[in-house]
């Protein structure tokens, strides 16, 4: 179980594209979200020379626990930090149920 925890931790993709409008960074994530794997999901944004506006797009992919939620919620409090808003948009049914039920309860000091 751990070696496939390794092996999947690794099939996350993180890639941003700046809107046309220029103030708004999308951020799309594909693969899936649980403990090995949003460990390094907080280093893959650009906090400090993102525009005011984020939006992380999850329709690609699928939180699994509370660890991911914790990253989601470290990542929100670091643009928050430099005055960005964030939109998370395109979780599933489970992702977005679990992610209700958890955030905001971790502290967001990943």
């Amino acid at each position: 179980m751990v070696l496939f925890a390794r092996r999947v931790a690794h099939l996350v993709e993180v890639t941003g594209v700046l809107d046309p409008d220029g103030e708004t960074k999308i951020y799309r994530v594909s693969g899936q979200l649980f403990f090995a794997s949003s460990n390094d999901l907080v280093f893959q944004f650009d906090y400090a020379n993102d525009p005011q506006h984020v939006v992380i797009d999850l329709t690609a992919a699928h939180v699994w626990d509370a660890s991911t939620v914790a990253a989601l919620d470290a990542i929100t409090t670091r643009y928050e930090a430099h005055g960005t808003s964030v939109e998370i948009v395109g979780m599933n049914e489970n992702s977005r149920a679990r992610h209700a039920a958890l955030a905001g309860h971790f502290g967001g000091a990943h």
